[in-house]
Order: structure tokens, then C-alpha cells, then sequence
């Protein structure tokens, strides 16, 4: 555990509510952008967000320190977002997301502030599955090996998703 770490864990683990302030206000921007465009909703991430750091709170004691606090704490968003998405709630409101939603945090394909926007949309309309394996794979940049164990499914299924993605996304920004 690098030292920077090590004292802000420490700090939290005391009781030290300006240290999980500070690691808050640290980590917050990178894993509310993951829950946003895992589940394609302002809304929808900033609840997530509080639940990924009401998390952190609960399992800070669990961290060992074998990775970055950063890390641990990305491991622990995929996985809250990955319980919401399973969820009834996260499958039936990711289905009827709004194309009006506001917030684009999908880095740009184009140049333009207008086809960020567009992708954006796109990328929300996308099946929660296909959505879910693109996100994972073309943003966040992980592995099909590991968004296949994440998600509990094939590499090849993995595979199969973030095409599936691909093409629909294309045919939507044409």
C-alpha cells in the first residue's frame, strides 16, 4: 500500500471524518462517471454513488492494502454497479432511460460537444447487456477474461456483447 494510502485508510479507520471526506472528494469524479455510463442515468449514479461509499465505509476495514486504494475502490463500484443492473429495479429503469438525460461522461469519439452527446445517448440505449460488456470493455478498458468473471458469463459471451454494442452503436450514429 503506497504511503498516501496507507495514512488516509488509517485516518478513516480512526474515525477521521475529514479523511473520508478527502478520499471522497479524490475518488468521487472516476466513480460516478463508471456508474453514469454503466447505467446511462444521472439519477440513477448518483445514488450508486452513495451506495459504492456507504460500501467503502462498511468494508474499509477489508482492505489490505494489496492494491491501490484506487483500485479497491473501482473493484467495489463495478461490483455495486454490477448488483444494481442484475436487479429488477436497475433492468426495467436502464430500459426505459430517457434520451433527454443530461450529463455526458463518455469521452468523445468526435471532436464536437454535439456528438459527445450523441454517443452518449446511444451508448444509454443500448440492451443493459451489450451497454454493460461495452462499458466495461471500450471505456473502462478491462479484459473480456475479467468482465467475463465479473459478470459471470463466457469470454466468448463478453466478446459477443461488446460487437453486438459496437454495431448497434454505429447504426444509431449514422
Amino acid at each position: 500500500m503506497c504511503r498516501p494510502d496507507a495514512e488516509l485508510v488509517a485516518r478513516c479507520r480512526a474515525g477521521d471524518s475529514d479523511a473520508f471526506e478527502a478520499l471522497y472528494r479524490e475518488h468521487s469524479p472516476r466513480l460516478y462517471a463508471l456508474a453514469r455510463r454503466m447505467t446511462g442515468s444521472s439519477q440513477e449514479s448518483e445514488d450508486l454513488l452513495q451506495d459504492i461509499f456507504l460500501q467503502a465505509h462498511r468494508k474499509l476495514d477489508s482492505y489490505r492494502g494489496d492494491a491501490a486504494l484506487g483500485t479497491w475502490l473501482y473493484r467495489l463500484a463495478i461490483r455495486q454497479c454490477l448488483d444494481f443492473l442484475r436487479s429488477r429495479h436497475g433492468r426495467m429503469s436502464a430500459a426505459s432511460t430517457s434520451l433527454a438525460d443530461d450529463g455526458p461522461y463518455m469521452p468523445a469519439v468526435r471532436e464536437t460537444p454535439g456528438a459527445r452527446i450523441d454517443i452518449e445517448r446511444a451508448v444509454a440505449q443500448l440492451p443493459p447487456g451489450c451497454r454493460t460488456a461495452f462499458v466495461m470493455h471500450d471505456v473502462e478498458g478491462l479484459e473480456h477474461k475479467q468482465i467475463a468473471e465479473m459478470l459471470g458469463v463466457t469470454e466468448s459471451t463478453s466478446k459477443s456483447q461488446v460487437f453486438k454494442a459496437r454495431m448497434k452503436l454505429r447504426a444509431m450514429l449514422r
